[in-house]
C-alpha cells in the first residue's frame, strides 16, 4: 500500500483522484485549504481508514507524519472568478506552493506530479472550440 499526499483534494478533480486511489488500495492523505474545495466532494470517503483529510495551505510548508510516497499536486484556483480574486495569493500558491511540495517530495523521495488549471494557456481561439 502506498502513502499518496494529494494537495486540492477536496476539488473536483482531486476527490475524484482521491476516491480513485483508495479503490486501488491506497493510504490518501487529502490536504485542502477549502478556499475553493468543498467538503462534500469527499464527504463520501471520510468514513474509510485510509482516508486523512487535514485541513492546510500549500503556501506554508506541510509536514508529514507519514512516509509519502507520491505527492499529487492539485491545489490552485481554477475557475477565473478564483484566481482572479486574489492574484497575488494565486501567485503565491503557483510559486511557494509548488516549491513546498518538491521539497516535500525530495524530503520523502516521493514522486510528484503538478497539474495547473488550462487557463495559463490564456484564451483559447474563437476557431478551436
Amino acid at each position: 500500500m502506498k502513502t499518496i499526499l494529494v494537495t486540492g483534494g477536496a476539488g473536483f478533480v482531486g476527490s475524484n483522484l482521491c476516491e480513485r486511489l483508495l479503490k486501488d488500495g491506497n493510504r490518501v492523505i487529502c490536504l485542502d485549504n477549502f478556499s475553493t474545495g468543498i467538503r462534500a466532494n469527499i464527504a463520501h470517503l471520510e468514513s474509510n481508514p485510509s482516508f486523512v483529510v487535514k485541513e492546510h495551505d500549500i503556501v506554508e510548508p506541510f509536514q508529514s507524519p507519514e512516509k509519502l510516497d507520491e505527492i499529487y499536486n492539485l491545489a490552485s484556483p481554477a475557475a477565473p472568478g478564483h484566481y482572479l480574486y486574489d492574484l497575488v495569493k494565486t501567485m503565491k500558491i503557483g510559486i511557494y506552493g509548488v516549491l513546498n511540495m518538491l521539497d516535500l517530495a525530495k524530503e520523502h523521495d516521493a514522486k510528484i506530479l503538478h497539474a495547473s488549471t488550462s487557463d495559463v494557456y490564456g484564451d483559447p481561439l474563437p476557431d478551436v472550440h
